[in-house]
C-alpha cells in the first residue's frame, strides 16, 4: 500500500511539473493540458520501466545498460559522419532523423546485449579494455646450472615455462671452461655446451642468447643479478652463494637443489632403512652411507660396518638449503634402547 501511494504521488508530481512547464512555455489554453498529458505519460512510462527492471535479472540489467551505452556511442559516431547530409535537410526533418537514429541505435544495442550478452556486461568490457597482454617470462640460467645438466630434464617435463635466457657472458665463461687445460674443467665445460645444444634442439623449449652486458661489472654472478633486474627475470641456479646474493637484491631464484630436496621422499624419525656403509664419518666411530638420491646418512657407531649393508633406525633429519642429512643409529642398538 505504501508503494502504491508513493507511485501515485510521483505520477501526480510529474503531471504538476508538466502543467507548470506548459503554462510557462505554451501560448493558448491548450498548452497547459498538453503539459499535463506529457507529465502523466512520463510518470506512467517510468512506472512501467520500474516494473520491468524489478522482474529482470541483475545480469540482464547490467548487460542492457552496457548495450545502451555502446548504442549511444555508435549513434554519436554516425551523427558525426552524417553531419553534412543532415545539414542539407530542413531543420524539423533533420532533428527528427537525429532523434530516430539515436533511438534506433540505443534500442538495438540494449536489446542485443540483453538477448545475446550472457557473458557480456560492463565489467567484462572494462576488463577487456584494461587487460594487457602478459609480459614474457624470462628465466636466466647461470653457468653452474647449465653444467649440472638437470635443467634440460626439467624443461622436457614442462615444469619450467617461458623463455630461458643465456647471457653472452655466461656463454663466454662456458667456452673458457671448455678450453681449459685441466681435463676435469674441460669436460665440465663441454658438458655444459652439449646441454645447451640439446635444449636448443627441443622444440618445446625456448632458448634465447642475450647480448646485454655490463662492462663496469667484472664478476659473472653480479652481471646475472643486474641482467635479472633489467629484464624482470628469475635466476635459475644451483649455486648456494648466487642464491643468497639474489635474495639480498630482491631477485627471484629457482634453485634446482631446493627442487630436488622437495621431491625427495619424506623420512621421519623412528623409521628403518637399509643402507650400504661407504666410509667413516668426521666424528668418532661414525659411518657414512648415501641414498639413491644422494642424501647423506650419518650412522652412529657405524664405522666397524664399512663395506657392509646394514639396517639402521632414523633418529633425526637436518634440512638445509645445500641439502639434507639423515642421522641414524644401528637398528639393534635402537631396539635395545
Amino acid at each position: 500500500m505504501n508503494e502504491l501511494a508513493v507511485r501515485a504521488v510521483y505520477v501526480i508530481l510529474c503531471g504538476a511539473v508538466g502543467l507548470a512547464s506548459g503554462a510557462l512555455m505554451g501560448r493558448g489554453e491548450a498548452a497547459p493540458w498538453q503539459g499535463i498529458v506529457l507529465g502523466l505519460g512520463f510518470g506512467g512510462a517510468s512506472l512501467l520501466l520500474e516494473v520491468g527492471l524489478r522482474r529482470a535479472a541483475p545480469r540482464a540489467i547490467v548487460s542492457g545498460l552496457t548495450g545502451f551505452l555502446l548504442g549511444l556511442v555508435v549513434a554519436l559516431l554516425l551523427l558525426a559522419a552524417l553531419g553534412g547530409p543532415l545539414a542539407a535537410l530542413p531543420l524539423p526533418i533533420a532533428s527528427s532523423v537525429q532523434v530516430l537514429l539515436v533511438l534506433l541505435c540505443v534500442y538495438v544495442g540494449a536489446s542485443l546485449a540483453v538477448e545475446k550478452g550472457q557473458g557480456v556486461h560492463l565489467l567484462t568490457v572494462l576488463r577487456a579494455l584494461k587487460e594487457q597482454p602478459p609480459a614474457e617470462s624470462y628465466k636466466i640460467l647461470d653457468t653452474s646450472v647449465i653444467i649440472d645438466g638437470r635443467i634440460a630434464d626439467i624443461c622436457e617435463t614442462g615444469f619450467i615455462e617461458g623463455t630461458l635466457v643465456i647471457p653472452q657472458f655466461v656463454l663466454r665463461e662456458l667456452q673458457h671452461i671448455a678450453d681449459s687445460s685441466d681435463p676435469l674443467k674441460r669436460n665440465r665445460g663441454r658438458r655444459g655446451l652439449d646441454i645447451l645444444q640439446k635444449m636448443q634442439k627441443d622444440a618445446e623449449v625456448q632458448v634465447k642468447i642475450h647480448d646485454m652486458d655490463f662492462p663496469e661489472i667484472r664478476e659473472v654472478d653480479a652481471k646475472i643479478v643486474a641482467l635479472a633486474k633489467a629484464l624482470g627475470a628469475k635466476v635459475v641456479t644451483n649455486d648456494f652463494n648466487l642464491n643468497k646474493v639474489c635474495e639480498l637484491h630482491g631477485v627471484s631464484v629457482l634453485n634446482i637443489n631446493e627442487l630436488t630436496n622437495a621431491l625427495k621422499p619424506v623420512v621421519l624419525p623412528g623409521e628403518d632403512m637399509r643402507v650400504y656403509v661407504l666410509k667413516e664419518g668426521k666424528e668418532y666411530n661414525q659411518g657414512i652411507a648415501y641414498l639413491d638420491d644422494g642424501t647423506m646418512v650419518v650412522i652412529d657407531n657405524g664405522r666397524r660396518h664399512i663395506g657392509q649393508t646394514i639396517d639402521v633406525c632414523v633418529t633425526s633429519v637436518l634440512q638445509t638449503t645445500a641439502g639434507r642429512m639423515i642421522f641414524s643409529r644401528l637398528k639393534e642398538e635402537a631396539e635395545a634402547a
